[in-house]
């Protein structure tokens, strides 16, 4: 009677295991006990087994231990791969096929082992090992558990060149055109006269300029508007005094300054013209009309030469 009970409970003493495993008609109704420090199997074939028997199945091993068909079929709706004190039952449904009932799960013994890990799956629950300082999680079908870290790309804006104005004009040449848009910063800029401040691009005098400004010395205000203006854009006044408070400074924008279309800019000037003793501010429009992509600017004094000034560019992914 004691047998039968425990047959039919599926209890009485495990019969222990320390290497791969094939089950025997004997294992209905009884305990297979995995012990091994390594991986193993336990195999399920066909012909053994009646609808309604059992074996239940236990790892104690460090090693995982994989319920496997052989010529049997195993289905499962959790995993077929018991870790360390995990265990389940085998139902048989019929004679060549069974379902595997995982009682814990691989999912409730966490693979995760240091701080940041990620909690992943690949074939199974899986572990991600934490990434580098700054690396952002991306994903990527050709590892296992589709994820990896990965140095984040660059967007937002970079620098590209720091340049200093000397002379009646300076150049900067060779932009990097990988980049969505341009924005450009003119700092702290002053000459030895008072003049007109301008640029040319891509070293065009011709007759491709096209501006539209609203300007004024904050008590009045005009607009003007001008095609094929030859040479140059003008943006706005520049004086000769070095104080910081009456530099002239700006922001430029030129959207897909890499296309090969018209391209627009957008400026926003304020200076201190020293003869006019006030403020003159621009908020200019203007379109280069060239469909080269923009690889140079050159900015330009109508009078003396630059003392100070910094120009920094700017790409925008």
């Amino acid at each position: 009677m004691q047998s039968l009970q425990e047959t039919a409970l599926g209890g009485g003493p495990a019969i222990a295991k320390t290497a791969n495993y094939v089950l025997v008609a004997a294992d209905a109704g009884t305990t297979v006990a995995m012990n091994a420090a390594g991986s193993t199997t336990i195999t399920v074939n066909t012909g053994l087994f009646a609808a309604g028997d059992t074996v239940f199945i236990q790892n104690l091993g460090a090693g995982d231990c994989t319920v496997t068909a052989g010529t049997a079929t195993v289905a499962t709706a959790g995993s077929l791969i018991l870790p360390q004190n995990d265990a389940g039952i085998l139902y048989f449904t019929s004679a060549s096929a069974a379902i595997f009932y995982d009682y814990i799960q691989a999912g409730a013994t966490s693979p995760l082992t240091t701080k940041g890990d990620l909690y992943t799956y690949s074939t199974s629950d899986a572990r991600l090992p934490v990434g580098s300082n700054d690396q952002i999680l991306v994903a990527d079908s050709s590892t296992s558990t589709g994820l990896k870290w990965a140095a984040a790309a660059s967007g937002g804006m970079t620098l590209l060149s720091t340049t200093t104005l000397s002379g009646a004009n300076t150049t900067i040449s060779g932009i990097n055109q990988t980049y969505k848009n341009l924005y450009i910063v003119g700092k702290d800029i002053y000459a030895s006269s008072t003049g007109q401040f301008q640029l040319e691009v891509n070293g065009d005098t011709g007759t491709d300029y096209a501006l539209t400004n609203l300007n004024g010395d904050g008590t009045t205000a005009a607009t003007s508007a001008n095609e094929d203006v030859a040479g140059y854009f003008v943006f706005g006044y520049h004086g000769t005094t070095n104080t910081y408070s009456k530099t002239a400074n700006f922001d430029m924008t030129i959207p897909r300054y890499s296309e090969t279309e018209y391209h627009p800019f957008n400026i926003d000037f304020v200076g201190f013209p020293t003869s006019l003793t006030k403020w003159i501010y621009y908020t200019g429009r203007f379109r280069y009309n060239d469909t080269a992509a923009i690889t140079s600017l050159k900015f330009l004094t109508s009078a003396g030469t630059f003392t100070a000034g910094t120009i920094y560019i700017y790409g925008v992914k």
